[in-house]
């Protein structure tokens, strides 16, 4: 394991947030998919482009690598809505999904690779353009609306065309801490549109690539705070 990724995963450890426990879970599955299919890429920051840069995929399509891991049946969240609006090259998304099995247990029961187009990527933004986007992003970051405001104009605006189109989901952050626009992908949408001729069901042992993905980590469930 590199510096960073040590060093990252000893200040997770140090706190009990069940939240940081989720993501440490997350960063064990990335770290597993580093070491066994990248060269044991370490990422330079996590405001990188990539999470795995195509340069470190020479076996699986020279592509760059999007990881995530998620629980099953709940939506892929894909981060910065702008950022991945601009996407406009093939890149190797890795979903996987896990179950909470026990208490302190999660358990890995479903790991999909998908090469994804950019016409295809495209597509799942329905008649969305980059101003439709900004457009939003403004209201949310206006700082002379309440958050009660802001939070409202936004539903206003998302609940008309062209966002209604898009099978990408906006969710737009508000809170005391931030104001941000990020976006996800719902667990039916990623199957039906990116891989549907792939199993989504729960499978006992899951591969990826010929390869059986570890089990089980420790993990307890993530409690959701009101303005999480």
């Amino acid at each position: 394991m590199g510096r960073a990724a040590l060093a990252l995963l000893i200040s997770l450890a140090a706190f009990s947030s069940p939240a940081v426990e989720v993501q440490s879970h997350g960063l064990l599955f990335e770290k597993w998919l580093r070491d066994s299919f990248f060269g044991g890429y370490e990422p330079k920051g996590y405001t990188q482009k990539w999470d795995i840069p195509a340069a470190f995929n020479p076996d699986h399509g020279g592509i760059p690598v999007n990881p995530k891991a998620v629980k099953y049946g709940t939506p892929i969240g894909l981060g910065d809505a702008l950022r991945q609006f601009g996407i406009d090259e093939p890149f190797l998304l890795i979903a996987g999904f896990w179950q909470q099995v026990s208490k302190e247990e999660k358990r890995w029961v479903n790991v999909q690779a998908v090469r994804v187009e950019p016409a295809v990527w495209h597509k799942l933004w329905g008649d969305l353009q980059r101003s439709d986007l900004e457009k939003l992003d403004a209201v949310i970051k206006d700082k002379s609306l309440s958050l009660a405001e802001a939070r409202e104009r936004v539903q206003k605006l998302k609940a008309e065309p062209p966002y209604t189109t898009s099978l990408i989901e906006l969710n737009p952050k508000i809170d005391r801490s931030q104001r941000r626009l990020q976006c996800s992908l719902r667990f039916d949408v990623f199957f039906d549109q990116l891989a549907p001729q792939a199993d989504r069901s729960i499978q006992e042992q899951p591969k990826l690539f010929g390869r059986d993905v570890p089990g089980r980590f420790e993990s307890a469930p993530r409690l959701i705070t009101p303005e999480q």
